[in-house]
């Protein structure tokens, strides 16, 4: 990790929280150790550079940076909040906040950004105002957003004889998978060395998967089949944010679903048992196992830093309604509301939504598109300067092709119901009309 503004259909969405940089704030009675968690570890480097530079500017504060795994992370934090020991700040993130407002665990930020003239149009437009909740109540200051796109093999590409270009005009549909499923074939290769679209490909013994996969996506299905489903004009629920009913038995679901797991049936694609046999799609993938994949931008780095393979973007293929689509995901820092040291914490907040932080510090490590309009043009740069050619995410933000990740109440009850659904329809113990039940007990929640 670990993925606004919602304009005529299409969600532009960016995250931060704050100004130019600040006056070292005054000294308080003494030292204060600010407690921040986060989960992804190819940020914390970054994240630290910023401490460090915050540490100067104020000398009374110290960050101490605790990272954990995503599953981890939101269990320890939960567990956290329950026995009183939770951070300070953490990073938060849009599909969690709005329970976690709602259960009074975060501390709303108007009055701290009011008193201290935060100016919230350095972010992305839009992007800011995710962070209010339906209490109407801010909290959170964006930090960066993403987007999502296909990344692949070079060498794994050219063996098979598909053209770079070709990669950027791919499509799909639900009926025969289009063009991009025509790929996803020829990419695939068996033991023997068929491939998935000669004579004799044998599914059952296949030694390249010509796409990867990380797990069914439960009910948000980011970087696994959101890109496909919105594109044949599907949307999580009947308004976003705060939907009251969701979707999931949508007849455009549904097929979009059942073609997305025939690539398993197929051999295309990896099965439930291998994706969760311990191996992860970032690994399967520099091990060869994966020729293409469908990643967040956040991971882009990881990618291009595996020893051995030679990595580029493409974007996700249009689909039925004559377009792409992506998620436009992002996170933001919340503080805690049991916070001993709630001033400081802001002060942290405040600083990591700044340029000072975004944009000469972050902005500079390409690993993510932080929210601060200028940072993120610096990040793209960046990005070209490493040699990666970044168009394939930010072109969903330029085209308005943009949808937004959905922010609702109830979102862990959500998953816990999704989850179990979908990993059932991954792994062929139950079909898509499970969904319609799993779409009943999930609109159940909203009375």
């Amino acid at each position: 990790m670990k993925r606004c503004l919602a304009v005529a259909g299409a969600a532009v969405l960016l995250l931060s929280g704050c100004g130019a940089q600040e006056e070292p704030e005054q000294a308080a009675a003494g030292p204060v150790t600010i407690d921040y968690w986060l989960w992804d570890t190819a940020q914390q480097p970054q994240y630290q550079a910023c401490a460090d530079a915050f540490h100067k500017a104020n000398p009374q504060y110290t960050v101490k940076i605790t990272q954990y795994g995503w599953d981890d992370y939101w269990n320890t934090l939960t567990t956290a909040f329950v026995s009183g020991t939770a951070p300070d700040v953490f990073v938060g993130h849009l599909s969690r906040y709005p329970e976690l407002a709602a259960q009074g665990q975060i501390l709303p930020l108007d009055e701290y950004v009011t008193k201290d003239k935060v100016d919230l149009s350095i972010y992305q437009d839009g992007l800011a105002d995710l962070w209010v909740a339906k209490d109407g109540k801010r909290y959170g200051l964006p930090k960066d957003f993403d987007t999502v796109a296909v990344i692949y093999n070079t060498d794994l590409l050219k063996k098979a004889g598909i053209k770079p270009e070709e990669m950027a005009e791919l499509s799909w549909n639900p009926q025969d998978g289009g063009t991009y499923e025509k790929v996803i074939a020829r990419l695939t290769v068996d033991k023997n060395g068929k491939r998935g679209d000669e004579p004799g490909f044998d599914k059952k013994n296949v030694a390249t998967y010509g796409l990867g996969l990380n797990g069914s996506g439960a009910g948000f299905g980011q970087t696994e089949w959101s890109m496909y489903a919105m594109s044949n004009g599907w949307q999580y629920g009947d308004k976003n944010p705060w939907p009251t009913t969701f979707n999931y038995a949508d007849p455009k679901f549904k097929e979009t679903i059942k073609w997305f797991t025939s690539l398993i049936d197929k051999g295309y694609m990896p099965t439930m048992d291998i994706v969760s046999s311990g191996v992860g799609q970032i690994d399967a993938y520099g091990a060869g196992k994966y020729a293409m994949v469908t990643e967040g931008s956040w991971n882009t780095k990881t990618y291009w830093n595996l020893k051995g393979v030679k990595s580029a973007l493409a974007p996700t293929p249009i689909g039925p309604t004559g377009k792409r689509a992506s998620l436009f995901n992002g996170l933001a820092d919340n503080i805690s509301a049991t916070s001993d040291n709630p001033d400081a914490a802001w002060a942290w907040v405040k600083f990591l939504g700044s340029p000072a932080c975004q944009e000469d510090i972050v902005a500079k490590e390409a690993i993510v598109f932080p929210a601060i309009k200028t940072a993120t043009v610096k990040a793209e740069q960046a990005f070209k300067d490493a040699g990666i050619d970044v168009k394939p995410f930010t072109m969903h933000v330029e085209q308005g092709t943009t949808h937004l990740a959905p922010i609702a109440e109830h979102w862990a009850d959500i998953t816990a119901t999704m989850t179990e659904t979908m990993d059932a329809i991954f792994s062929f113990k139950a079909d898509v009309n499970s969904l319609d039940q799993a779409n009943a007990t999930v609109n159940g929640l909203f009375g």
